[in-house]
Order: C-alpha cells, then sequence, then structure tokens
C-alpha cells in the first residue's frame, strides 16, 4: 500500500547535532517512551501504511520488558534512540548518576533492539549543557523537540492533530514529538499523515553516520 503514498522524503545522515537541518516542508516524526504492546505495533503497522520511518526514543527498562516488539521497531528500519533507563529527570540528579542513567537506558536499548543507539532524548527534555556536552562525547545525537503534539494531555485525537499542524504551519518544518506509548496517538497518526501528505510535507528519515576515527591512522602505519 505503500506505493501509494508521497510522504517518504530523504535520508538524513548525521553524525552531531550540527548536522540536523530539515528544509521547509521536512518533518521527522519522533516517538517516546515505548516500546508497549497494544500500542507501538499499531503506530508501526500506519506507518508502514504511509511508507514512512520514525525515530523511537525507547526507555531503557521498557524495551527490556518487551524486547520483540523492540527489535521489530528497528528491524521494520527505524531510527532507534533511547530515553534514560527509567526515564528519569536528569536535571534532578548529580552528574554521575544522571550519566548512569543514561548509560543504563542506553546499553537496555542496545540490548533489546540488536541496534547501536546513536540517538538520545532528555526526559521531559530536562538538561544541562554539561549533560548535552557529555552525551555528544558517547556518540550520540540529541534528539531535540521542534513541535510538541501534547499528545499525552487527555485531549481528543482530533486536537492533537489540529495543534501539530497549527504549529507545523508556522515554523514550516520540524521535529515532531509524540509518544507510541499514548492510544489517541496511535488514534490520530493516520489523519495526521494523510495531512501532512496532502499539505505536501515529507518524512525525513534520520540515520547516524559515524565520523572517521582517527585510530585508522595506526592501521595504515602498518603498510
Amino acid at each position: 500500500m505503500s506505493g501509494w503514498h508521497h510522504l517518504a522524503g530523504r535520508t538524513l545522515e548525521v553524525s552531531s547535532i550540527a548536522d540536523l537541518k530539515l528544509q521547509n516542508k521536512e518533518v521527522i516524526l519522533s516517538f517516546d517512551d515505548g516500546p508497549i504492546p497494544g500500542r507501538t505495533d499499531k503506530v508501526l503497522a500506519i506507518l508502514d501504511q504511509f511508507g514512512v520511518k520514525g525515530a523511537f526514543m525507547m526507555v531503557g527498562e521498557m524495551a527490556e520488558m518487551h524486547p520483540a516488539l523492540a527489535r521489530k521497531v528497528a528491524e521494520d528500519g527505524n531510527t532507534i534512540g533511547s530515553h534514560t533507563y527509567d526515564h528519569a529527570d536528569l536535571t534532578s540528579l548529580d552528574f554521575d548518576a544522571a550519566m548512569a542513567e543514561v548509560v543504563k537506558g542506553e546499553l537496555a536499548v542496545t540490548k533489546a533492539t540488536g541496534t547501536d543507539v546513536s540517538f538520545f532524548r532528555f526526559p521531559y527534555l530536562a538538561e544541562s549543557h554539561r549533560l548535552r556536552a557529555a552525551i555528544a562525547m558517547r556518540d550520540l545525537v540529541v534528539m531535540d523537540v521542534d513541535i510538541d503534539s501534547k499528545d499525552y494531555f487527555a485531549i481528543t485525537p482530533a486536537s492533537v492533530t489540529q495543534r501539530t499542524m497549527d504549529l507545523l504551519h508556522r515554523r514550516g518544518h520540524g521535529i515532531i514529538l509524540m509518544h507510541d506509548i499514548h492510544k489517541r496517538t496511535a488514534t490520530m497518526l493516520p489523519t495526521l499523515l494523510s495531512e501532512l501528505e496532502a499539505e505536501g510535507y515529507k518524512v525525513v528519515t534520520l540515520k547516524f553516520k559515524k565520523t572517521q576515527a582517527p585510530n585508522n591512522l595506526v592501521a595504515s602505519a602498518d603498510s
């Protein structure tokens, strides 16, 4: 069915936040807090129907609890990111404890998905310059949010779609934040994607591009 759709845009390869530049009418669909059976799988089916990919920012303990579903997200060709181990507000922890949360989450998601985790999002978008810098040093690209769908509010799916489109009209492009743990997200997603498509938006697929490590200089010294 995806052949009928024209929503899929380019694949953007990034090795740092500086590379994450979207053009007008380009969006990234990002989903936080999963995976959760009965919700994440519905989101995956809808993305597949429209022939597009999302960026799934998984909570480590959720990925640990539902490894088959976490792996399916990866196998479907979606971007995999981590969102700490148990959705802690990192700014409420001391630096070492916060980084331990990041690392534990990253390892849990890597193990469950069978994929290297290259993206990260701060829970509650609560961050500090120091944490941001330390996370970048781990070769993780921090995913910001341009358009918050607020799909976690107890509002109708139609209101979520309306809010998202209104914000998008103002900005012209951006990273859309949604949550694959809410029923209303799967309910509103087909409408949102249909509206995006009707208005000529394109969904960008994110890929991580490793920067050339300097240690290949050492390897060539043998030749």
